[in-house]
């Protein structure tokens, strides 16, 4: 049995035609939202979540396409004309699912891929977003922007699952626990904040979702691009409160992430931090005193 948030109750949450999503809900107040990255489930958010629902509605979904969420199958064309996992549609869930249990506006805050859905979800939903956090990733079309060069050896897999479907499926498929577990070796900067269980949930969760996690990454290469693309052109910005906690990478790929961020979010506080990607799990007591000070703003 996989593990999961103590104290949360779980439930399945109808969000769309045929799209159920697993959430784990706790505490009373106002409601926070917290999305999961890659390769990982809502489990990432355990310990914050536990410290937030103190005072606060906090509820955990696994994304469409991950964990034990519904993973509706994605087309077969080009990327560009696939919605099922485009960011949009990511965001438009999460906005049903608060809406379902109750709420109508709420903080949301996404880590990785969560976070480019939390980011469109306040493009796309500003009367419902209060405020959002965005952990360790840049917004699509500056991330593609900056991926250029022997550097974006780092980012393979985005280019990797960018391909038309088929080949990328077949590989990863072929050693799933080696392709997914390389990330959490790699980008953790203490890979005992991963328990055993835990990661071995993580690998379960994957190993069973790999079209649609494809399907969501190659997104990221064609509509969702277009989206943010047609924002920029349209002047569109985030008008919540918005926190950005990110290591450093623009020493290694030169560019200033701050700024990036700053282009897209006028109320914005950009931190730079020395913990690895894993930032909810190796660092919880401060990314949870983070998100209360944006909770504050």
């Amino acid at each position: 049995m996989a593990p999961v948030i103590p104290g949360f109750d779980y439930r399945r949450v109808p969000v769309a035609d045929g799209v159920s999503l697993n959430a784990a809900v706790a505490g009373s107040g106002s409601p926070v939202v917290l999305l999961h990255g890659f390769p990982q489930t809502h489990l990432m958010w355990r310990h914050v979540a536990a410290d937030l629902a103190a005072d606060h509605t906090v509820i955990c979904p696994d994304l469409r396409g991950y964990g034990a969420s519904d993973k509706p199958a994605a087309g077969d064309g080009p990327a560009a004309d696939d919605t099922t996992y485009a960011k949009r549609t990511m965001a438009a869930d999460v906005v049903a699912l608060a809406r379902a249990l109750g709420h109508d506006r709420f903080a949301l805050a996404g880590h990785d891929r969560g976070a480019l859905v939390a980011f469109r979800a306040g493009l796309d939903h500003p009367a419902a977003i209060t405020h959002l956090a965005c952990l360790d990733v840049l917004p699509t079309l500056d991330m593609w922007d900056v991926m250029r060069g022997t550097t974006a050896a780092v980012g393979f897999h985005l280019f990797l699952m960018a391909q038309p479907p088929g080949l990328p499926e077949r590989m990863i498929a072929a050693c799933p626990d080696d392709f997914f577990g390389h990330f959490l070796d790699l980008w953790a900067g203490d890979r005992g904040a991963i328990p055993a269980e835990v990661r071995t949930a993580y690998l379960d969760a994957c190993r069973a979702a790999v079209p649609s996690i494809v399907a969501d990454y190659r997104a990221s290469a064609g509509v969702d691009v277009d989206h943010d693309r047609a924002d920029r052109a349209a002047g569109r910005r985030l008008t919540m409160p918005v926190t950005v906690l990110q290591q450093d990478w623009g020493a290694a790929l030169g560019y200033d992430a701050a700024a990036l961020w700053r282009a897209w979010a006028a109320d914005l506080e950009h931190s730079t931090v020395g913990y690895g990607h894993f930032m909810a799990e190796e660092a919880p007591a401060e990314v949870a005193k983070a998100l209360r000070e944006l909770l504050a703003r």
